[in-house]
C-alpha cells in the first residue's frame, strides 16, 4: 500500500511541475515545448489563457501564464503558429482571470 501511495505521490509531482505555467515565448519551433495556435473563440481552445504580470499567479493547470524573458526559467517553451493544424495546443486569450484554465 506504501509503495502504491508513493508511486502516486510522485507522478503527481513530476507532472505537476511539468504544466506549470511559466512561458517563454522561442522563435524557432524546434525549441518549442508547445506549439501553439491562439483562437478567435472559447469554444474552439483546449485551454483559456489569461497572462498575468506576477509570476507567483501562474500555476499548473490554472491557464495563468506569467511571460518570462529568461528561457532557463520557463516551464514551457512556446512557439506560435498562424495554421490550425500544427498546433499542439488551441488557446484562447482573455480579460478575465477567472475564465482561465483548461477545458
Amino acid at each position: 500500500m506504501k509503495l502504491i501511495t508513493s508511486i502516486i505521490v510522485f507522478l503527481f509531482l513530476g507532472t505537476s511541475s511539468i504544466n506549470a505555467q511559466k512561458v517563454f515565448k522561442t522563435s524557432y519551433k524546434s525549441d518549442a515545448d508547445k506549439i501553439i495556435y491562439v483562437t478567435e473563440y472559447k469554444s474552439e481552445a483546449d485551454m483559456i489563457v489569461f497572462e498575468t504580470k506576477y509570476k507567483s499567479e501562474a500555476k499548473p493547470y490554472s491557464g495563468i501564464w506569467f511571460w518570462t524573458t529568461s528561457k532557463s526559467e520557463a516551464d514551457w517553451k512556446v512557439y506560435f503558429t498562424k495554421y490550425k493544424s500544427e498546433a499542439n495546443l488551441k488557446i484562447y486569450i482573455t480579460k478575465y482571470k477567472s475564465e482561465a484554465g483548461m477545458k
